[in-house]
C-alpha cells in the first residue's frame, strides 16, 4: 500500500537542493521517516546551547529566524525561507546549537532524520558540498568548521570537478629567467622586483637547466651555506621537469605529486632539450579552480595586466553563480563578492598609476558610488565613481586636475575592459565634473544640501553612497564630516530627500497585481530595481543621514543599525533589511539566468512560489514609506 503522505513530502523536497540530487529510492526512504512539524508564530524550534536534535530542518512553509545572543542583546543572523535548511550543526560537527531558531510566522517544517540522511549524503559529494556551504554560511567563527567530520572534509565548491580536471592548464608565459653564472644576489633582486617566488635558470639557447625558488634561498643562502654572490648554477634545483603547452590540470597535478615539486617548465616540445616558453606553478592550478576566494584574492594581488584581472572577474562570476545555486545567504555572498570586486578595482587603479609618466602630484582617493559604494553590485553593471585630490595652490590646480583626469581616463578604460560598463550618464571620475579637489567637493556637497533641487537630490542619492576604493582615507573622512556639518543646517534637504524616497509607491496595484512597465523595450516586465529595491535604498539612506550614522552605506546594514538605534521600530527595520537582501538575491538570480543585470523580469517566467516570495518582500516598503511620511511631515508635499 502506498504511503501517500511520504509521496507528498518527497514531491515537496525534490523541488529544492540538495534533495533534487537524490536517487528516487533514497528520497523515498528519507520521506518515509520525515517528521512533519507545525509551529505557530514566535515558536522556538531550538534554542542556543540546546542539546542537539536527531534531525535537521527543512522549511516547507513559513519563515524561521536564526538568532545569536551576545552579552546584552539577541540579533537576527538570517531568515530561512521556503526550501531553506537550518539546524545543520548536529549533522556536521556533532555539537549543540550555537544559535536559536524561532518562527517569524506560522510555519510547517520537515525534520530530516540524521541517522538515515547521513549515509545517503556521503555517497554523493555534491550533496555534501551543498550541506557544508549551507552550514558554513551560518557559522560566525570559521575555525569551528575545522571540527567537522567526514562531510566537512569532503567540501569543495567545484560545479563539475571531472570536467574541470580535463581542462588545459593555464601557465605563465615569458617567465623570469637568468643564466647559470648569474650571481644569486642579482637573481634574488629580479625575483623581488617582479614579486615572484621562483626564477628559471636557462642556457644561452633559452633551454631550462634549473630553477631557483624562495625555499632554495632560505635553505642555502640564509643559512650561510653559500655566499649571496654564488652563481645560480651552484644552488639551483636540477634537472627541471618539463611538459608541452597542452598539459591538462589533472596531468599537472599528478606530475607535481609524483615528483614532489611545485613548478613545471613548459617547453616547445615538452622535453628538456627545447626552448622554454612558459612556467606552470601549483598556484596557477589553484587559481584555475575559480572556487576559492582566498585563491582569487592572491590572484588579484599578483595580477600584472588588465587581461588577468578580467579573467579573474569572470571567475568571480562563476563563484557567485555557485553560491546562488547553493542558496547561501546573501549576507555571506555580498561580503565575499563585494570584497573581491573592491580588490579588483584597487589593483586596476594600482596598475593604472604605473602607466602614468609621473607619480601623483598629491594624495588622492578613488570613490565607488551608488551600488558599488554600497557593496550591493554582485553582477557587474555600469561604473559610478569619482576622484577627489588634495587641495593645492591656485597656480597648480589646473595641472594637478589635468594629471588626475588623465589617470581617471586610464582607470575607467581599464574597468570597462574588465567588465564594468561605462556609465551612460557619465558619472565617472573621467568626467571633469566628478574629478575635483577636496575643497571643491565640499562646496559642491554643501550646495546640494543647502540649496536642494530635484537634480541635486538625484545626484545626492548617487554620490552620498560613496566608499573608498583606493587612496587616502583621510580625504574620504573629510568629505563625510563636511556632509554632516552641512546637514545641521539642511532641514529642507531632508524634506526633499524624503519626498524623493516616496516617489515609488508599493510595487503592487489595487488588486495586488504586479505593476509592470507599460511601454518601451521593457514593456510588460517588472522593474525590480526602481519599483522594489530603490524605495528601500532611498529610505535607508534618508533615515541614516537624519540619524547622523557614519560609515555605513550598505542598505541592509543601514536598516540593521537603525533597528539598534530605534528599538520601537526594530521589527520594521529588520523586515526591511531582510526584504532588501531577498530582493537583491532574486535580482542576482535573474541576472545570472538571463545573462543581464536582472533588473527587468518577465513575470511569465516566474513560478507561483517565486511570485509569492516577491510579494512577501513588498510589505515593508509601504510601512517604511508611512514612517517617512510622518517623521518628515511630507503629507503636504504629496
Amino acid at each position: 500500500m502506498k504511503n501517500t503522505i511520504a509521496e507528498r513530502i518527497a514531491d515537496n523536497l525534490r523541488r529544492f537542493p540538495p534533495f533534487d540530487l537524490l536517487q528516487k529510492e533514497d528520497l523515498q526512504q528519507i520521506s518515509e521517516n520525515v517528521k512533519v512539524i507545525y509551529l505557530e508564530k514566535n515558536s522556538n524550534c531550538f534554542k542556543e546551547n540546546e542539546v542537539r536534535h536527531e534531525q535537521f530542518y527543512f522549511v516547507k512553509d513559513g519563515a524561521v529566524g536564526l538568532y545569536k545572543k551576545d552579552e546584552t542583546t539577541e540579533s537576527l543572523v538570517d531568515i530561512c525561507d521556503e526550501g531553506d535548511l537550518f539546524g545543520l550543526r548536529p549533522l556536521i560537527t556533532k555539537e549543540n546549537y550555537q544559535m536559536s531558531a524561532r518562527t517569524n510566522e506560522e510555519s510547517v517544517l520537515y525534520g530530516i532524520p540524521i541517522n538515515i540522511f547521513t549515509p545517503i549524503a556521503e555517497k554523493d559529494k555534491k550533496i555534501s558540498n551543498y550541506l557544508i556551504a549551507s552550514f558554513a554560511s551560518n557559522t560566525r567563527n570559521p575555525i569551528e568548521l575545522e571540527k567537522g567530520g567526514k562531510l566537512f572534509t569532503e567540501y569543495k565548491v567545484d560545479r563539475n570537478p571531472d570536467l574541470f580536471e580535463l581542462q588545459t592548464a593555464s601557465y605563465i608565459k615569458n617567465p623570469i629567467c637568468c643564466s647559470p653564472d648569474t650571481p644569486l644576489k642579482e637573481a634574488a633582486i629580479k625575483m623581488r622586483n617582479q614579486r615572484i617566488g621562483s626564477i628559471v635558470v636557462v642556457s644561452n639557447e633559452q633551454i631550462p637547466v634549473g630553477i631557483i625558488t624562495n625555499s632554495d634561498i632560505r635553505n642555502k643562502i640564509a643559512t650561510g651555506d653559500f655566499s649571496i654572490n654564488t652563481a645560480a648554477s651552484f644552488i639551483m634545483s636540477s634537472p627541471v621537469i618539463t611538459q608541452p603547452s597542452g598539459i591538462t590540470i589533472a596531468q599537472a597535478q599528478m606530475i607535481m605529486v609524483r615528483h614532489n615539486i611545485r613548478h613545471i617548465c613548459i617547453t616547445e616540445d615538452g622535453t628538456a632539450h627545447t626552448k622554454l616558453i612558459g612556467m606552470l606553478t601549483e598556484h596557477d592550478i589553484l587559481l584555475s579552480k575559480a572556487n576559492n576566494p582566498s585563491v582569487l584574492i592572491k590572484g588579484i594581488r599578483r595580477a600584472k595586466s588588465v587581461k588577468s584581472l578580467r579573467e579573474i572577474r569572470l571567475k568571480i562570476g562563476i563563484l557567485l553563480k555557485v553560491y546562488i545555486d547553493q542558496n547561501i545567504p546573501l549576507s555571506h555572498v555580498s561580503k565575499i563578492i563585494g570584497e573581491l570586486n573592491s580588490l579588483i578595482i584597487d589593483q586596476t587603479i594600482s596598475l593604472s598609476v604605473t602607466e602614468m609618466p609621473n607619480e601623483p602630484p598629491v594624495n588622492f582617493a578613488w570613490l565607488a558610488l551608488g551600488s558599488q559604494g554600497r557593496r550591493e553590485q554582485l553582477i557587474p553593471t555600469d561604473q559610478d565613481n569619482a576622484l577627489v585630490f588634495e587641495d593645492v595652490h591656485a597656480d597648480k590646480y589646473a595641472n594637478t586636475k589635468a594629471y588626475f583626469l588623465e589617470l581617471a581616463n586610464i582607470i575607467t578604460k581599464h574597468l570597462h575592459a574588465i567588465g564594468f560598463e561605462y556609465c551612460k550618464a557619465d558619472m565617472m571620475g573621467s568626467n571633469p565634473k566628478w574629478c575635483e579637489s577636496l575643497s571643491n567637493w565640499k562646496n559642491q556637497f554643501s550646495n546640494w544640501i543647502l540649496k536642494p533641487t530635484e537634480e541635486t537630490i538625484l545626484l545626492s542619492s548617487i554620490f552620498f553612497d560613496f566608499d573608498l576604493a583606493y587612496g587616502d582615507s583621510k580625504l574620504v573622512d573629510a568629505l563625510t564630516e563636511s556632509i554632516y556639518k552641512s546637514l545641521e543646517k539642511g532641514d529642507l534637504f531632508c524634506t526633499y530627500m524624503g519626498r524623493d524616497a516616496l516617489k515609488n509607491p508599493s510595487p503592487l496595484g489595487f488588486f495586488r497585481q504586479f505593476l509592470v512597465e507599460h511601454d518601451g523595450k521593457n514593456k510588460d516586465t517588472f522593474d525590480i530595481k526602481s519599483r522594489a529595491m530603490m524605495p528601500l535604498i532611498d529610505a535607508a539612506r534618508l533615515l541614516t543621514l537624519s540619524q547622523k550614522v557614519k560609515n555605513i552605506n550598505n542598505t541592509a546594514l543601514r536598516f540593521e543599525n537603525l533597528a539598534l538605534l530605534e528599538p520601537q521600530n526594530a521589527e520594521l527595520y529588520k523586515s526591511c533589511a531582510y526584504s532588501f537582501k531577498a530582493l537583491l538575491k532574486f535580482r542576482t538570480k535573474q541576472g545570472i539566468q538571463n545573462n543581464d543585470s536582472g533588473r527587468y523580469i518577465k513575470l511569465s517566467s516566474l513560478s507561483k512560489e517565486d511570485r509569492l516570495k516577491l510579494k512577501r518582500c513588498f510589505k515593508p516598503i509601504k510601512d517604511i514609506q508611512e514612517l517617512i511620511k510622518v517623521r518628515f511631515q511630507l503629507a503636504s508635499f504629496l
